[in-house]
């Protein structure tokens, strides 16, 4: 990947550091996305052109930030700014006459909201960043998996659902803020919703051969679900 030696703008690096966020991203996978994914391009204002920059730079403007007054003062802006324009006031449901609302998320499969959201949780939860999980599988490139085995594939599905039940059980006795317990209750809505015991083998999970109602399809955005405006048009969005 190419690193521009120049100074980026602050705004750039914010708008990074709140996409990182959202996806849960480390340093470094930010970063490779910012130089592959045009969305991103599109978000943080740079021409297709434009090189990302080196990952240290996330690293150095987080330390910037923790050594300062206000560690969270971008995410503050951007709440401000969302507050301000109205864009996603109150939690009222309107009417549409069934129109379909697309949703620009992408859809995400039970191993990636299930790694993703354990690398959330451990993220935002310090104290369970002690509990053992198997972090060859939270890999943002991705886990090693032969996607062509069966076998292989249920293994990865039981050690990412093992992982997510510790956390869980291990959050369970913790005092946890509300952003921490959302995060931690995601984490089992996704492994509930997504995952069943196998028969007969105690600790063995596999991919659940039912699609539970209301299934959330994305931890970047919980509300966003599979909808239909007619039985040969599904989509993803809002309804």
């Amino acid at each position: 990947m190419g690193v521009v030696a120049r100074r980026r703008p602050g705004e750039v690096v914010a708008a990074v550091m709140v996409l990182q966020a959202l996806e849960g991203l480390s340093d470094r996978a930010a970063c490779a996305r910012l130089q592959t994914d045009v969305g991103w391009k599109a978000a943080a204002g740079l021409a297709l052109t434009d090189e990302a920059f080196h990952h240290t730079v996330l690293t150095l403007w987080r330390n910037r930030l923790r050594a300062g007054g206000r560690p969270d003062r971008i995410f503050e802006a951007v709440r401000g700014l969302i507050a301000a324009s109205g864009a996603v006031a109150g939690r009222e449901r309107r009417v549409l006459d069934s129109t379909v609302l697309d949703d620009a998320v992408a859809r995400q499969g039970t191993v990636t909201m299930l790694a993703v959201q354990i690398r959330r949780v451990r993220r935002l939860v310090g104290e369970l960043g002690e509990v053992p999980v198997r972090e060859r599988n939270l890999d943002p490139a991705g886990p090693v998996v032969d996607w062509a085995d069966p076998a292989d594939i249920e293994r990865l599905v039981s050690e990412l659902t093992d992982d997510a039940l510790d956390l869980i059980g291990a959050a369970g006795g913790l005092e946890l803020d509300d952003a921490q317990a959302d995060a931690v209750g995601l984490l089992g809505l996704v492994a509930g919703q997504d995952t069943e015991p196998v028969d007969g083998e105690p600790g063995r999970w596999r991919i659940a051969r039912r699609t539970a109602k209301g299934r959330v399809i994305s931890v970047v955005d919980p509300e966003s679900r599979h909808t239909h405006k007619t039985a040969h048009s599904y989509r993803d969005g809002f309804k």
